[in-house]
């Protein structure tokens, strides 16, 4: 029925398009990168071909995951919605008995069930983390993907030699190599596979530098840095990027380049605080450094080379963005949160109207963050509008302690009210350093409202997730 109403919808309204005139599209995630852990966003990792693909494309600055964590962070870019909307709040944790009841929904309309009713073939290489592969849970190819390899989660035990692969349901046990290369051999034999009549779209969810990290020690050797787990990181940047260069190569060797728009971020910020861009905070936060990510979009055919925007994006815009280039249109029986910003692509001048909203209440911060005056209590909202930022506490005499979610959290989620708010400027004031409220009190309390009123609204819609006895 979902897919007969996509079917229909799209019959009805969507802008014809020639399948010779719609482009491939690829999207290239890393786990647990940081805004400048590339070296075209100031990194110390070698990256020539993150890099080269910056320099043929359009680099973005001011680019945002849907959350600091990577299931919510996931979910948004697939829906095109805020993953609180959506239900998901925070990671999906691996139960040893049972089974998290945390999903994305199967009534969810994701980006690879509209593209795939426009006629596309659509492929996921990578992580999921949507679902438990194999479990009764909606799978990718459920939610649109004709073909599925990945893990649920990380790559177990590590980069090196994983053994929990699954390709299209079937489990593989140990896999020969790193991770990320592995990824890759797979996204590229797909890809000669695949009808080179009919357009693509292929989803890479790489899991590096997620942990536990394991680099090519060649690779390793090349790094210098005081912290010997910090070399490690960096060669697994790099050797991400080896693996993202292979990729790109073999578009160009398919004869794919010029109409393939091919996007690459990162689903959340870095644990490691020089990854961040001198950003405030880190993965898990709502602060910049746990959700602005390194942004570049390259499409040879339409976006002029060598450009930077500092226009102010998140992942729920691609999906009606992209619909928008293919001539597809996106779901209209529900909220979509995301904005076509694919204006700006095309060399207009594009500036966000609508604001962004972030909802992470497990923010938890350790030791080093608390040495840098951060408090035991963490922000768990945070509202964009325009160059400011409005940074929201809950209040809750039950107020979670613990990183994964757990039943009482839906009580928690429903009950909590805000207890007070921050607000920063980041045009003038980028690493957050001065919260302004008390000097805005009327932009402080018209913030506050819209804030309160979206999240309310949301929380209203989203699952209430039961565990089983």
């Amino acid at each position: 029925m979902k897919l007969f109403r996509i079917l229909f919808a799209s019959l009805l309204l969507a802008v014809s398009l020639s399948r010779a005139e719609r482009p491939n599209i690829v999207i290239m995630l890393a786990d647990d990168a940081g805004y400048s852990d590339f070296g075209c966003f100031g990194g110390k990792a070698k990256t020539p071909n993150i890099d080269q693909l910056a320099s043929d494309g359009l680099r973005l600055t001011d680019f945002h995951a849907a959350a600091p964590n990577c299931s919510p962070s996931r979910t948004g870019l697939m829906t095109g919605r805020y993953p609180s909307r959506v239900g998901m709040y925070s990671y999906m944790p691996e139960l040893k008995e049972g089974l998290h009841p945390m999903h994305m929904p199967g009534s969810e309309v994701t980006l690879a069930e509209l593209l795939k009713a426009e006629g596309y073939q659509t492929g996921h290489v990578g992580k999921w983390h949507l679902s438990k592969l194999n479990s009764i849970h909606p799978q990718p190819i459920d939610q649109g993907f004709d073909y599925s390899f990945g893990t649920s989660n990380n790559a177990i035990p590590s980069h090196l030699n994983p053994i929990n692969f699954v390709r299209n349901g079937k489990a593989l046990g140990k896999v020969e190599g790193y991770s990320c290369q592995i990824v890759v051999d797979e996204a590229i034999q797909w890809m000669e596979a695949a009808d080179k009549e009919d357009p693509f779209f292929l989803y890479v969810a790489f899991h590096e530098p997620h942990a536990k990290i394991a680099s090519p020690p060649e690779l390793v050797a090349q790094y210098h840095e005081e912290n010997a787990s910090r070399n490690n990181y960096l060669a697994n940047i790099h050797n991400l990027d080896i693996a993202a260069g292979r990729l790109l190569e073999a578009l160009d060797e398919q004869g794919h380049r010029e109409n393939t728009i091919v996007v690459f971020a990162s689903d959340n910020g870095s644990l490691h605080d020089d990854s961040n861009g001198g950003f405030r905070g880190q993965k898990s936060m709502l602060y910049e450094g746990g959700i602005r990510e390194p942004g570049v979009i390259r499409w040879p055919a339409k976006i002029e080379a060598g450009q930077t925007s500092d226009a102010t994006l998140n992942f729920v815009d691609l999906l009606p963005t992209l619909c928008s280039i293919t001539g597809t249109d996106p779901p209209l029986d529900r909220t979509l949160d995301g904005v076509d910003f694919s204006p700006l692509l095309f060399g207009e001048d594009w500036r966000r109207d609508q604001p962004l909203y972030w909802f992470f209440y497990r923010s938890i911060a350790g030791s080093g963050q608390r040495a840098q005056g951060m408090t035991a209590k963490m922000p768990a909202g945070a509202f964009r509008k325009g160059d400011w930022l409005l940074i929201g506490y809950l209040e809750h005499e039950n107020m979670p302690t613990s990183h994964a979610m757990v039943p009482s959290d839906m009580d928690f989620i429903r009950e909590a009210t805000w207890e007070r708010f921050e607000l920063y400027n980041l045009r003038s004031d980028r690493a957050q350093t001065r919260d302004v409220a008390k000097q805005n009190p009327e932009l402080l309390t018209r913030l506050s409202r819209e804030m309160e009123t979206l999240h309310t609204s949301m929380v209203a819609e989203a699952p209430y997730w039961k565990w089983e006895d």
